[in-house]
């Protein structure tokens, strides 16, 4: 059979699929739904340095071919994710990758020491992303300097791979791709969700209590398979690819646009089952086309674009 084993830098995974943060909870949540010995690794709900209640409801409004969610980072906090949630995480049968957001480098550097000296976390997630917390200025996935003071911190706290969840609510994402590399990112997540509404026509109010959410599911997978496309040819880090998939070909579009591994999140809400469908069509994908291993299929799209390109110029 087709060897899938991933490489991050510093981790190595099953397959290239993972759980996005936030979908599975921390996840035990779902180990009765999903079998986690078919996954790469899990990525855990984002903690903060204290407990946050998140957003008024109603935190969920389905949309055209999505998702629109504002939980607005509910989490435990460090202190019982640490003693509770985390010594559960670890008995699960795959890799546990922990996000973290803090509102400041310090805290960045906070929480991203405390959970990467953990045993059972074997790489750290920064959420510098989330589209449903307000801030009073300019959001750091929007700043190329503000992304290098947090993953400066955070580096600085952990030797464990650093992974940095970017935005695709930016003008420039090159710049703060670079700017996180430059400060220690080993990898990066592109991307994040977009920020939308609905509106409630009975109740003539938003839809959800926060007025805005974060847009997931399949209509955001056009828009984040070309930043990983653009993201992936700038930057000497692997890429995570993530945004509405939801099958084994969209996983393998973003493999082909030059990702290293793919998040699955809101396909898990339709279908459990939906990660060990993606991790069997890939392995089988690739049997049909005689690949080996899965570094075959990184950025194989650019190699063949790039070959047109030549053959016609030579033409």
């Amino acid at each position: 059979m087709p060897d899938i084993t991933t490489k991050i830098t510093g981790l190595t995974l099953r397959n290239p699929v993972v759980l996005a943060s936030g979908t599975v909870g921390y996840g035990p949540e779902y180990a009765e739904l999903i079998d986690y010995e078919t996954v790469g690794a899990i990525v855990t709900k984002t903690i903060t340095r204290e407990p946050r209640e998140g957003n008024p409801p109603p935190r969920l409004a389905e949309t055209h071919a999505g998702l629109l969610n504002a939980i607005g980072l509910e989490n435990v906090g460090l202190r019982r994710f640490l003693s509770e949630k985390l010594p559960e995480a670890a008995e699960l049968p795959t890799e546990i990758i922990a996000s973290v957001a803090g509102g400041t480098p310090a805290e960045f550097c906070e929480l991203a020491g405390a959970v990467g000296e953990r045993d059972a976390v074997r790489a750290v997630e920064i959420n510098i992303s989330c589209p449903n917390v307000r801030r009073e200025r300019r959001p750091v996935w929007d700043d190329p300097e503000g992304t290098a003071a947090v993953v400066t911190a955070a580096r600085s706290a952990t030797k464990k791979p650093l992974i940095v969840k970017l935005s695709p609510n930016t003008a420039d994402i090159l710049s703060v791709a670079e700017a996180a590399v430059g400060a220690g990112a080993d990898a990066l997540v592109v991307a994040n969700t977009m920020p939308g509404m609905r509106i409630d026509l009975e109740k003539r109010l938003p839809a959800l209590g926060n007025v805005t959410g974060g847009l997931s599911g399949h209509a955001l997978m056009p828009i984040n398979l070309a930043l990983v496309w653009k993201v992936s040819a700038a930057v000497d880090v692997p890429v995570i690819g993530s945004g509405g998939i939801a099958t084994a070909e969209d996983a393998l579009e973003f493999l082909m646009a030059g990702a290293t591994a793919v998040q699955v999140g809101t396909a898990l809400f339709l279908d459990p089952g939906a990660p060990a469908a993606i991790v069997w069509g890939i392995r089988e994908h690739m049997r049909m086309n005689g690949a080996e291993t899965i570094d075959e299929y990184i950025g194989l799209a650019r190699e063949e674009k790039q070959r047109c390109t030549e053959k016609i110029a030579a033409d």
